[in-house]
């Protein structure tokens, strides 16, 4: 299988719109291979600078296949890129923690305990 995955493999990429495949070269293969050795499934932001550069170099250029090849068998995957947009800013800041959490905490905590000042 890692031969198979070395010479055929097609890399996934999770976007909004749907998964894409890419099919690298052999030498950006064998580096994909490196990458997602112990992860089938990696966020974009955990990659160190280098690789998400490597990684917008590929989905940048048009080498998206299908993930069936010609002979009717399924591509082997060598990982799976998860592209998610980045939270708006309105939306984190419309987020607001709900008061029924605040309101059953405050009644674990009993009224007469005052907490340590410093």
């Amino acid at each position: 299988m890692a031969l198979e995955k070395m010479f055929v493999g097609v890399l996934r990429v999770l976007t909004p719109l749907g998964p894409r495949y890419i099919k690298p070269s052999l030498a950006q293969r064998i580096y994909l291979i490196w990458i997602f050795r112990h992860f089938q499934i990696l966020p974009l932001q955990v990659l160190t600078a280098g690789q998400r550069r490597f990684m917008d170099v590929l989905c940048v250029e048009p080498h998206f296949v299908s993930l069936i090849q010609a002979n009717g068998v399924e591509a082997p995957i060598l990982g799976t890129l998860e592209r998610r947009p980045p939270l708006a800013e309105q939306d984190v800041q419309s987020r607001r923690p709900s008061s029924g959490i605040s309101d059953a905490v405050s009644r674990l905590v009993p009224a007469s305990y005052n907490a340590p000042r410093r």
